[in-house]
């Protein structure tokens, strides 16, 4: 792919500074992790189901604690990630929670060059697919390491979201995928204060985008579900409304938060 801006190196550079401030901060707090904290969300648990001895795939890990939570309730994990500093993380959590999770560090178009397997379900949550320019290419990844009648479970930020500024009072970004938007912020969602500044480089995906790839590349969709929250305190002006759910104060239920599916091979 024709890649001027290079968006890989520069988004695996934040990457790697991102994961060094969430491995010491308290958003993911690892300490409460490696002691058994559940980090799956009740969104994605009630679309994958019985995990007992289920081959996952798991894409944009991060530092892999999803991916050991998966191990946790009894499958078989492989998590992937373009940031190397966060694949030593996650083999590091791993290793101390006492999980044989298998962690790949490469880019997601990359991952046919380093796996040769097929899974019964692949798995991604949570702030991924905006890192990726092509989402058809997304999609024929996905379909490539699924077993025929093998699942996939997304949960994600709801296209929405991405249209508004930081505090959530105007429209600054187109909702469809008008190229790549780069920018460079101070800190990180997981610790604002965080001392570092990195640049990155992120595209929009409509829900229509996001549908279409996943049809063209032989995906049924079953099921396609929108929430007013989100089950991450990762944004600004938020308010729990109830346990571990989160809206923009000023917004309320107004906005779609989280987009979920599951789709079949």
């Amino acid at each position: 792919m024709d890649d001027p801006i290079n968006y890989q190196s520069l988004n695996r550079q934040s990457w790697n500074l991102r994961t060094a401030a969430h491995w010491s901060g308290e958003f993911y707090d690892v300490n409460g992790f490696i002691e058994g904290k559940e980090v799956l969300k009740s969104i994605e648990l009630g679309l994958l189901g019985d995990l007992t001895g289920k081959k996952i795939l798991h894409l944009q890990c991060h530092f892999g604690q999803d991916s050991i939570a998966l191990a946790r309730h009894g499958a078989v994990v492989t998590g992937i990630d373009l940031s190397d500093d966060a694949i030593a993380k996650a083999n590091e959590l791993a290793n101390t929670c006492g999980q044989a999770v298998q962690f790949i560090c490469c880019d997601i178009y990359d991952l046919p060059n380093h796996l040769n397997e097929t899974f019964d379900i692949v798995f991604t949550s949570y702030g991924t697919i905006g890192w990726l320019p092509d989402l058809d290419k997304w999609a024929n990844i996905i379909q490539h390491f699924l077993k025929p009648g093998g699942l996939f479970v997304f949960a994600d930020f709801h296209p929405s979201v991405w249209m508004f500024d930081d505090d959530f009072k105007e429209v600054s970004y187109n909702y469809f995928n008008d190229g790549p938007i780069v920018e460079t912020q101070t800190g990180t969602y997981g610790d604002r204060a965080a001392d570092f500044s990195t640049t990155y480089v992120m595209w929009n995906h409509g829900i229509a985008e996001i549908f279409n790839a996943l049809t063209t590349a032989k995906l049924r969709i079953d099921v396609m579900q929108e929430f007013d929250y989100s089950p991450y305190d990762c944004f600004r002006h938020t308010e729990e409304f109830e346990p571990g759910k989160f809206r923009i104060k000023h917004l309320e239920n107004r906005i779609p938060m989280v987009l979920a599916m599951k789709v079949t091979k």
